[in-house]
């Protein structure tokens, strides 16, 4: 078809309106979008035609690289080495608990002379000595009203990340979801209907209509104050997003996620819930807290309680934007004080703590990573994640990414015979003379010349230089019960396993378990051992199988419930570890450290 003629139709919801209305305006084909999406698609090719069948021919076969993907693996790699050479640093904290009439609250160490940081216990002593038997006095307080923001609609990544945070949802299956409510759900009478609009984007821009109808939606719900003056939009982080699609909204907010749940399966509903109320809440007022600041001084020493009330609650009656820490902003009320005021001490609490080493990169983190650094597009986050565990490039362990030694040998080829490919400012570089491309500034061939000119003699350097590696299965003590060869640890998807070294003559292959140090509570013979499903998840059972089927997907304890004296399991989340009795009420919360005295105790 004549590129002149008005033959393309744009939309970003499937539903029955918006396609009627883009075919009310279709326009001309944008030479500068194909050629953009042309000059991608040959680099990636370029990249990952070349260099992989090099690492097949030189490493082993099944390798792949890519742009992206080798980028993702380096910084997996980095962050590990970082996590290695880490040094942990002493420092030390001093918590008062206070108390002003029956109001108790606790105040922590600010400052003494100039001294902020407390390094060591020679610190805390000191300050405990000026302390001595001082009284609390308050010498300040400070009270102030504080505006919190409602977060942007979601763009791709950051739909995936707070998936993961709320719904514990892996990248990909937050796409697969995302896929089946944009392309339609069967709500009954009112038949087919795209619930969102499209989950490939990195723009936070919200259309006209939709602004609307969430401003009637939101002032006939909660209030005209739940609405502010003039309408939000939000601009672009980041300097490299395309803003060819709206930010990700339901494609009607009338559509509350309560009112269509039975037409949802369970992930469906949950998915769409996030994104209704992310959407509407992003049309909201922003909430209002009243804070409080107060220092303290016991002698010369300062301490300082900070408090917080909800004042107004705007977006936050709707929606709450979840963080990596789990932690969430609750109501910290402090009792009326004002200065000169005299406040008992109930108790001076030191700890000691060590620095941590930065926390190895989770889905949701390493999704972030790219983003801020401008490295691939919204399509390319998910199918990268599956593609670097497939090629056993790395490891997923407690939901976290950790290098496999296939995936640091295959980084190490790569630093010393295509160090670009994995340099990230000049990834990011590249993407953005492909925007310039998209914009029409660029041209596409010239772009793809610049790289290859260069690209080119590094792969004759390297399918020279590069020198073929044997890889070495490591040799287990455990012999293969079906022909008596000794097994061998391979890398799979989700880890080491035990292969036959008898390979093909015998694929006999079986999983490293892990005995946890608790006696099988159900045939009392056997152990108990952490073993990995199908699809990666990790549960317990009686290394007595088939013998005996006992298996929980919570870790079992050795200590029994001290109330009926059932299996107690463990529970871990975000806000930290409690152990549960499985047969009665008992629940207790525990500590870190406590959670393994528990699990080192047998009897």
């Amino acid at each position: 078809m004549p590129q002149d003629e008005d033959c393309r139709v744009v939309f970003n919801e499937i539903t029955k309106q918006a396609v009627k209305d883009a075919f009310k305006t279709p326009r001309k084909i944008n030479q500068d979008l194909v050629n953009a999406q042309q000059a991608r698609r040959i680099l990636d090719r370029l990249v990952g035609y070349k260099i992989s069948p090099l690492l097949w021919k030189k490493v082993k076969k099944g390798l792949s690289a890519g742009r992206v993907q080798s980028v993702a693996v380096k910084l997996i790699m980095d962050r590990e080495n970082e996590i290695k050479a880490f040094v942990p640093e002493e420092y030390w904290s001093i918590t008062a608990q206070l108390q002003s009439g029956s109001a108790a609250f606790e105040a922590k160490f600010s400052v003494w002379k100039d001294k902020k940081e407390l390094r060591s216990e020679a610190d805390v002593k000191e300050i405990l000595a000026q302390i001595g038997s001082n009284p609390f006095t308050v010498t300040e307080v400070k009270e102030k009203e504080r505006q919190r923001h409602p977060a942007a609609p979601f763009i791709t990544s950051t739909l995936q990340q707070e998936a993961a945070r709320k719904l514990n949802f892996r990248a990909a299956k937050t796409m697969s979801v995302a896929q089946q409510l944009y392309e339609g759900i069967d709500l009954g009478k009112e038949g087919t209907v795209g619930l969102i609009t499209y989950m490939r984007t990195d723009s936070t821009r919200i259309s006209p209509v939709a602004q609307e109808e969430a401003k009637a939606y939101v002032t006939g719900k909660f209030g005209a104050d739940y609405v502010p003056e003039t309408p939000r939009q939000y601009t672009k982080k980041n300097a490299n997003a395309q803003d060819a699609h709206e930010g990700i909204r339901p494609s009607s907010v009338e559509r509350e996620p309560d009112a269509i749940k039975e037409y949802l399966s369970r992930d469906q509903y949950r998915l769409y819930k996030l994104i209704w109320e992310r959407f509407v809440a992003s049309q909201m007022s922003s909430a209002v807290l009243d804070t409080m600041t107060v220092d303290l001084t016991a002698g010369d020493v300062v301490f300082r309680a900070v408090g917080s009330k909800l004042k107004f609650a705007g977006f936050m009656k709707v929606y709450v934007e979840g963080n990596d820490d789990g932690t969430t902003e609750e109501d910290k009320l402090l009792p009326p004080l004002k200065s000169g005021d005299k406040v008992k001490k109930n108790a001076i609490e030191p700890k000691q703590h060590f620095t941590q080493p930065p926390p190895r990169y989770t889905e949701a983190r390493l999704v972030r990573a790219l983003e801020e650094m401008g490295i691939g597009r919204p399509s390319t986050y998910a199918p990268t994640l599956e593609t670097i565990q497939k090629r056993g490039y790395v490891a997923i362990e407690e939901k976290k990414f950790v290098p496999t030694e296939l995936g640091e040998l295959v980084i190490q080829q790569m630093e010393q015979f295509f160090p670009e490919i994995l340099d990230v400012e000049f990834t990011a570089q590249m993407e953005g003379e492909l925007d310039h491309v998209e914009e029409g500034s660029v041209d596409w061939v010239k772009v793809l010349d610049q790289f290859y000119s260069s690209f080119e003699k590094r792969l004759e350097v390297a399918e020279e230089e590069m020198k073929e590696i044997e890889i070495q299965d490591e040799v287990s003590d455990v012999q293969c019960e079906k022909c008596g060869r000794f097994m061998v640890y391979k890398m799979g998807r989700f880890g080491k396993f035990l292969a036959c070294s008898g390979f093909p003559d015998c694929r006999n292959t079986k999983p490293i378990v892990k005995d946890i140090g608790v006696t099988c509570p159900k045939c009392k013979e056997g152990r108990v051992v952490e073993r990995r499903s199908k699809k990666g998840r990790v549960f317990f059972g009686c290394d007595r199988y088939p013998d005996c089927d006992f298996v929980s997907w919570d870790k079992p304890v050795a200590v029994p419930c001290p109330d009926c004296g059932s299996m107690l399991v463990e529970k871990r989340s975000k806000s930290g570890v409690t152990v549960h009795c499985t047969a009665c009420d008992f629940k207790e919360e525990v500590k870190e450290d406590a959670a393994d005295e528990y699990a080192a105790i047998e009897e």
